[in-house]
């Protein structure tokens, strides 16, 4: 049995906080220009209905306990900034896990979508981090899982399955028996009226995120304060 990690000799990460941290982890890879994150920014990416397993729908009061309590743990700051109308967060997981950016976009991958094999993981990563080969990828892998308080642990093959997974265990042991969930389509015209709805209102979410940051960034700009 892989032994649970701990953050700073406390707790486990919760599901709510394992999502908010990959949450943070990615958006400040993939769209650096919207990075730090609001309470309702983060939200959004918490709620995503892409590159998410298993998707969720978070509230804000969920998000914010689970910030407070990564902050407890020494994995998020709030980014001070007279400049910003609501705070702003960001996680310092390279401080506190001494994670460089491909370690980081590993556990961030593994946060976000589950166990999920070495050639998931080249591919996926291409948006967060330049991991250009699969022995590249099971170098970084390796080294999660070779640490003597590990990050990551390889999980046994299971019935059908060519390929060994990966998991990480920031979240305590992995389950033995996880499968992989059957991918999420976006819906397409034939598909239900409550589906496409319920696609069309999670990426209306993610847009009024992404125009509130602009608005932010633009009203910083025209009254001379610094965006960062």
């Amino acid at each position: 049995m892989v032994e649970a990690f701990r953050v700073g000799g406390g707790d486990v990460l919760t599901d709510e906080e394992a999502r908010v941290l990959g949450s943070l982890l990615e958006k400040e890879a993939a769209t650096p220009e919207h990075y730090p994150l609001t309470v309702n920014a983060l939200r959004s990416a918490c709620n995503q209905t892409s590159s998410r397993n298993p998707i969720v729908s978070y509230d804000e009061s969920q998000v914010s306990a689970a910030l407070a309590a990564l902050r407890g743990k020494g994995l998020v700051r709030i980014v001070y900034s007279p400049s910003n109308r609501a705070p702003k967060y960001r996680h310092i997981v390279d401080e506190a896990l001494g994670l460089g950016g491909e370690g980081r976009a590993v556990i961030c991958l593994l946060l976000l979508r589950g166990p999920q094999t070495v050639g998931e993981l080249r591919t996926r990563s291409e948006r967060l981090v330049a991991l250009e080969s699969l022995e590249g990828v099971e170098a970084v892998l390796e080294d999660l899982a070779g640490r003597p308080e590990p990050l990551a642990v390889r999980l046994a093959r299971g019935a059908g399955q060519k390929e060994s997974r990966y998991a990480q265990v920031l979240t305590g042991p992995p389950d033995p028996d996880w499968v992989p969930a059957p991918t999420r389509a976006d819906p397409g015209p034939g598909a239900g009226l409550g589906a496409r709805v319920a696609a069309l209102e999670a990426e209306l979410s993610v847009l009024r995120s992404e125009v509130e940051s602009l608005r932010s960034t633009f009203e910083d700009l025209e009254l001379g304060r610094p965006t960062t």
